[in-house]
């Protein structure tokens, strides 16, 4: 067995100026009937489609043929949408059976979202620039060349989904969101299929913990970290401007963890997949710690200290590193 990664002295890649990855913002073109969202080179939908797929007992997305359907809120509106490539450089967007489909606002909100949801903002040239000489990361990134960060862009879904994950196995956690969200969310009919959006933080903040306890979602501490979670994002305690707006993500994971039920875990998986931070690191991720025993043969999981030597050239990307080697496993 190989015990450690080929070179753990080397020097550590570092960006020219440790900043934040290089981020478009979004464009699309309409048609009059579908959106059309260009992608970047370093994008396959493949891989992302086959990321979703690993999901077990998913609630907010279909798949089907090669094709997603999703629910998707705008505001005060909720559409359902099929995205499905068109060619190598763009996806398309269709929406299905929609009324108000013409909406400049919908349509425009479910072009960003789209845009948001599979990160098609990051330039993925530096992380391929680098990860193809670590010896952790190489393999991951030959593997799965176009995956993508598949974010989560509201705040609330972000930290439930962290919360109901917390302690439990990844089939059970996906059980509890299921039920959450048919039980609290809401649900759009399309063409005689039900899509449910996921519970927003207004209609949480209203009901008690014994409200979710009773619905059999988890243990009553959760019930009540769901509940409190929603009444700060719903009172604008709590906002993604805020913590985009942090000097660091020290900063973002100082303002998460006091809140109750939020650890560093919970708090980097947030800063990851919700506000894109691109140095959220969740280290004590019991999966990263397989991926990573996985990827270099090791006997026995690693500990801190080596993950910190070895991820020494991730400045800047280790939540890519972290996503890449997690697909290992889901």
């Amino acid at each position: 067995m190989n015990n450690s990664p080929d070179h753990p002295h080397s020097p550590p890649f570092v960006p020219p100026d440790r900043s934040l990855p290089a981020h478009r913002s979004p464009v699309w073109q309409d048609d009059g009937a579908d959106l059309l969202l260009p992608v970047p080179d370093e994008f396959s939908f493949a891989q992302n489609y086959d990321h979703l797929a690993t999901a077990t007992n998913e609630a907010l997305y279909t798949l089907r043929e090669g094709r997603i359907r999703k629910a998707i809120a705008v505001g005060t509106q909720a559409t359902v949408v099929e995205i499905a490539p068109e060619g190598q450089a763009q996806l398309r967007i269709r929406f299905v059976a929609e009324p108000n489909a013409d909406s400049p606002a919908l349509r425009a909100g479910v072009a960003e979202y789209v845009h948001d949801w599979f990160d098609l903002g990051t330039d993925l040239k530096p992380f391929y620039k680098m990860a193809k000489t670590d010896p952790l990361l190489r393999q991951a990134v030959e593997s799965f060349y176009g995956l993508r960060n598949m974010g989560i862009p509201d705040l609330y879904e972000a930290m439930c989904w962290g919360i109901l994950g917390q302690q439990i196995n990844l089939g059970f956690a996906y059980t509890l969101k299921r039920r959450y969200v048919e039980r609290f969310g809401q649900a759009l009919e399309r063409e005689g299929e039900t899509y449910w959006l996921f519970p927003t933080a207004v209609r949480m903040a209203a009901l008690t913990a014994e409200d979710l306890s009773a619905a059999g979602m988890t243990t009553v501490k959760k019930c009540e970290y769901l509940v409190d979670t929603a009444r700060l994002i719903a009172s604008g305690e709590l906002t993604k401007e805020q913590l985009l707006a942090a000097d660091s993500v020290k900063e973002a994971e100082k303002r998460l963890v006091r809140i109750r039920g939020i650890g560093p875990w919970t708090a980097h998986y947030v800063l990851m997949r919700c506000l894109r931070r691109p140095d959220a690191f969740p280290i004590d991720d019991v999966g990263l710690h397989h991926s990573i025993r996985h990827v270099l043969g090791l006997d026995a999981k690693p500990g801190k200290e080596q993950i910190l030597e070895w991820s020494a050239g991730w400045s800047m990307w280790e939540s890519y590193a972290t996503f890449y080697l997690w697909r290992f496993l889901y």
